[in-house]
């Protein structure tokens, strides 16, 4: 054992590397100090839009309230907008910008991870006219995806007050009155140079414009065609609101298509309708308007078949007058209606039955037909 009682081994715990605070919203926003510091004159586009998908959702919005001689004041921007924001800082005379957190509170939920500090100070270097420390005092809450990358979804900082610090040598070097007085005047408003604060009007135009501009950009159409295309995609997406099933179309109904052979030229040579009209269920070469007396019930197809009839699976019934039938037809007819291919195509017709023919008398007429028929007597 050594006997310097402060001696501390090299494998000892006191100098083993502390476990990195991942887990920390505070220590996010030291990382986020840390690379703001690493920037350059020559950062371009490139190297802020890196900056901001490291530490920034892609949903993510930065709001900032204050108070100015006017009213008081709330800027909300985008994801597209956060990089030209913190590059519009530098570029206002800011050569330093850093956040520094006192007694922040953190809240965890389900996904997020809130961090709340009512004493936030957001602090920004000048070095034009004169070399100024502004500090930004206000409330800031951010919220955190709970995840691995631990990005921020929402950034609100409330602008309370800020201070210009000037250091007492550059004032007491001064002899002409008007430099003193011109040193006493503030180079910023609420903390916010005159760059940003123009910056966050022109945000208000261009963040509805998002839409327009990249429209314009994909479809090449010109700016009148783009809000109303904009416009009118809007109006739909409020008359139907989401959720709601748009209506349904109306389905055809299935077309039959017109039996070939023989059953086309019995039709033919009987008068079947054409094939804008119906035609009635039943064996081939059956014709309504002279095989059938009185009135026919046609039986639509159901909803399940491919018909339209109903909501539920339902048959459409509907009743044909036959006002071609005659009761007191002449004899050819009679006899066509016993020859008719219906009868001996009949489903009914039993195996052993057969379709009863006529038989002739002694006395030339026709004699009554049996089982069940109606007599016919001619004169």
């Amino acid at each position: 054992m050594h006997a310097d009682p402060f001696y501390y081994s090299p494998i000892s715990n006191f100098y083993r590397r502390p476990t990195p605070y991942m887990g920390q919203p505070d220590f996010r926003i030291y990382e986020l100090n840390k690379r703001l510091q690493q920037r350059t004159e020559e950062s371009d586009n490139l190297w802020w839009d890196a900056f901001t998908t490291e530490f920034f959702e892609d949903d993510a919005t930065l709001t900032l309230t204050f108070c100015l001689e006017d009213g008081p004041k709330r800027y909300t921007i985008g994801r597209t907008l956060l990089p030209r924001y913190f590059r519009s800082v530098y570029e206002g005379g800011v050569t330093d910008l850093y956040y520094v957190l006192k007694h922040p509170k953190e809240s965890f939920h389900n996904t997020t991870i809130t961090l709340d500090c009512d004493q936030a100070m957001m602090v920004t270097q000048h070095g034009k006219p004169m070399f100024t420390n502004v500090v930004t005092e206000g409330r800031l809450i951010l919220e955190f995806t709970f995840d691995d990358l631990m990005r921020i979804r929402s950034w609100h900082f409330a602008i309370r007050q800020h201070r210009e610090l000037i250091p007492r040598s550059v004032i007491a070097v001064q002899q002409d009155p008007a430099m003193v007085e011109q040193l006493s005047k503030n180079i910023t408003r609420q903390g916010l140079t005159s760059y940003t604060l123009n910056f966050l009007r022109l945000c208000v135009i261009l963040e509805p414009m998002q839409e327009l501009m990249s429209r314009h950009k994909a479809y090449g159409l010109n700016p009148r065609d783009c809000l109303k295309t904009t416009l009118f995609q809007k109006w739909q997406r409020m008359v139907a609101p989401p959720g709601k099933e748009a209506t349904r179309p109306p389905s055809k109904r299935r077309k039959r298509k017109a039996s070939t052979g023989n059953n086309s030229n019995s039709n033919s040579r009987d008068g079947a309708p054409t094939g804008k009209q119906k035609r009635s269920p039943g064996p081939p070469g059956f014709n309504i308007s002279t095989s059938v007396p009185g009135d026919v019930m046609m039986v639509g197809e159901p909803t399940l078949m491919g018909g339209e009839f109903g909501d539920e699976d339902e048959r459409l019934i509907t009743r044909l007058e036959n006002n071609q039938y005659e009761s007191n037809g002449n004899e050819d007819e009679q006899d066509k209606f016993q020859h008719s291919p219906a009868l001996q195509h009949s489903p009914w017709g039993g195996q052993d039955k057969k379709t009863p023919q006529p038989p002739t008398s002694s006395s030339g007429g026709p004699p009554t037909s049996g089982g069940g028929e109606v007599e016919t007597k001619v004169e």
